[in-house]
């Protein structure tokens, strides 16, 4: 299995928002929305960063009640095999693809699907897999189960999961890419 890490060819990969303090963060995405309009990252809402800080405390404190290793405070993100939907998100796209083996897998937790809406107060359709997080050998489960997202939802129609989310909990594998 492979994990793969989107990002922008005009930036390093693996620069998460979450590490600024959210007045710099809003600023970056404030100069995205400027810089590269077209772009999936310049429509996020002016909420975002206290979203997205709101959904990585969830995260955390999922990851750690289930008994996780989390090395740095905010996750490094990824998903399980090709997404072609998030190579749309950036204008000039590129990707990282690294064998699953290379980590740790006591920091890695998943979703089955963005964890945004994963977890969102406003998506309650009885899915088994909403307001959930899991351990590799968890999500193997889910997998056998529904399939890969970007498989059987590539357009969005069936609802929001378009992908597996990876939270990377550690620097160690990540350092070597970047």
């Amino acid at each position: 299995m492979d994990l793969y890490h989107y990002y922008d060819k005009k930036s390093k990969p693996f620069i998460s928002l979450s590490d600024l303090p959210v007045e710099q963060a809003n600023a970056v995405i404030d100069k995205i929305k400027v810089t590269n309009p077209n772009s999936f990252c310049a429509k996020r809402q002016d909420d975002y960063m206290k979203n997205r800080l709101y959904f990585e405390n969830i995260l955390r404190t999922e990851f750690l009640k289930k008994g996780g290793k989390v090395e740095r405070q905010n996750p490094y993100y990824m998903v399980i095999e090709k997404c072609d939907w998030l190579a749309s998100w950036y204008e000039d796209s590129a990707f990282i693809k690294i064998p699953i083996e290379e980590f740790d897998l006591s920091t890695l937790s998943f979703t089955y699907g963005d964890s945004h809406p994963t977890f969102s107060p406003r998506i309650n359709d009885g899915k088994e897999y909403r307001k959930k997080l899991y351990f590799y050998d968890e999500i193997l489960e889910i997998i056998k189960k529904y399939g890969l997202p970007q498989d059987w939802n590539s357009n969005g129609e069936f609802g929001p999961e378009r992908y597996i989310e990876v939270h990377i909990w550690s620097d160690k594998t990540i350092k070597r890419y970047i």
